[in-house]
């Protein structure tokens, strides 16, 4: 086996900023601008082929995680996917096709050439000016001096993913880390902070994918501190608000469904379990599970209790892809002869970190089958109330590209 010579690195950030009074409908103008007069317009979006898959690719890799942790979990789903399909354009068939079925594409129903398209207008559609919504994602590639990429592979990543390719010294691996780490901290405003650990003198390059996420709630929160439920426990800093938001109970799935809009075109889908039945909901997600609760979410109004969070996840996920079908590129007889023409490389880490920090006023943050109902009022005159004090699932959605740019569960709000 060869050395050790490759890292991917993913850093995901959320941030939601304080209320600023909006229309009242709200903003549902896309997020695309219109071509100017005279000139042609963008070829026609292609991100809907591929943003299924990272769906379901998410709910895989979640699954597997809440398997391995009792604690929060966070993870922005775009942000991996992304990076390992831009892997894929450096490696040889066998391997590219692995790593393409691994993320859960038929490549015979949509080839590699369409994946990719389909991945640079995810990454130009998210990556469009929005006066409300602040999202930035990105990829960069620090080379090593040493390492002579092929030119192919250099073009293919700049058009298709938009990914800068950095030179880097890897032979001083101290100073080169501290490179990287600045790097991330300057792409995701110092969110993100010591998201890489020690890298090794025979490493040659690393493959980093970067998103960041601000908006502003669309509808006002009010603070407050929640009661001490014991004479140990700290109180719990919580957002409360009466307003109209889209809910359901699913009584198949035991637990109430609620949608949150921001300014600007995202949304977060919060699940609250009913107590004790989180590893039921759990292991029962689906993608149709998703598509079925968006379908029959309905307004209604609501008190709304939600703690302030603020939590993050870090992953070497090198030990927790190959559980989700993504094995084979971790061993020597992967093929990366595409990024270098030289064989005998291998992946030696894929370190991801994701940070959201959540609240009423403005966030630091860092790095989304049964009868369903609506719960029964309380009583004629209540509205019906939506307590989020036991753990809950967090997914944070860009409307535009129906793309999942965090998955999480808060256990801990203050866990940070």
């Amino acid at each position: 086996m060869g050395p050790a010579w490759l890292w991917l690195l993913g850093a995901g950030i959320l941030a939601s900023a304080h209320y600023q009074p909006s229309p009242a409908h709200g903003d549902k103008s896309p997020r695309r601008p219109p071509a100017p007069a005279g000139q042609l317009s963008e070829p026609a979006p292609t991100y809907h082929k591929i943003t299924p898959t990272i769906t379901n690719f998410a709910l895989r890799l979640y699954k597997r995680l809440a398997v391995e942790t009792s604690g929060n979990i966070l993870f922005s789903p775009v942000s991996i996917s992304t990076a390992l399909a831009l892997l894929s354009l450096g490696a040889q068939a066998d391997t590219s096709t692995q790593i393409l079925e691994g993320l859960g594409f038929n490549l015979t129903e949509t080839p590699p050439a369409d994946i990719h398209r389909g991945f640079q207008s995810l990454v130009r559609t998210l990556d469009l000016p929005s006066p409300k919504l602040e999202l930035k994602v990105g990829s960069a590639l620090f080379l090593d001096k040493q390492l002579q990429p092929r030119q192919q592979f250099l073009d293919d990543v700049r058009e298709l993913y938009g990914a800068s390719a950095l030179s880097a010294n890897f032979t001083d691996s101290a100073t080169t880390g501290r490179q990287i780490d600045a790097y991330v901290r300057k792409q995701t405003y110092g969110q993100v902070v010591g998201c890489l650990q020690e890298l090794s003198d025979d490493t040659l390059m690393v493959l980093l994918n970067y998103i960041f996420f601000k908006a502003k709630w669309k509808r006002p929160f009010h603070h407050y501190q929640s009661q001490k439920q014991e004479r140990a426990s700290p109180r719990i800093p919580m957002m409360q608000q009466k307003a109209m938001h889209r809910f359901l109970y699913d009584p198949a799935m035991a637990c109430t469904v609620l949608q949150i809009e921001f300014s600007g075109n995202a949304v977060a889908l919060l699940v609250l379990p009913d107590p004790g039945e989180m590893e039921q909901v759990e292991a029962s997600l689906q993608p149709e599970t998703l598509r079925k609760w968006s379908q029959l979410l309905l307004p209604s109004l609501l008190d709304l209790h939600l703690p302030r969070f603020s939590i993050s996840g870090t992953y070497n996920l090198e030990g927790i892809l190959p559980h989700i079908g993504l094995s084979n590129i971790f061993n020597a007889e992967a093929d990366w002869s595409g990024i270098t023409g030289q064989l005998n490389k291998t992946i030696s880490r894929v370190s991801h970190k994701a940070v959201v920090d959540m609240s009423e006023r403005g966030t630091r943050a860092a790095a989304a089958s049964g009868l369903l109902s609506q719960p029964r009022p309380l009583n004629v005159t209540s509205a019906p109330h939506a307590h989020f004090n036991r753990p809950f699932l967090l997914f944070l959605w860009e409307v535009t590209t129906q793309s999942l740019l965090f998955l999480g569960k808060v256990v801990n709000p203050a866990a940070g």
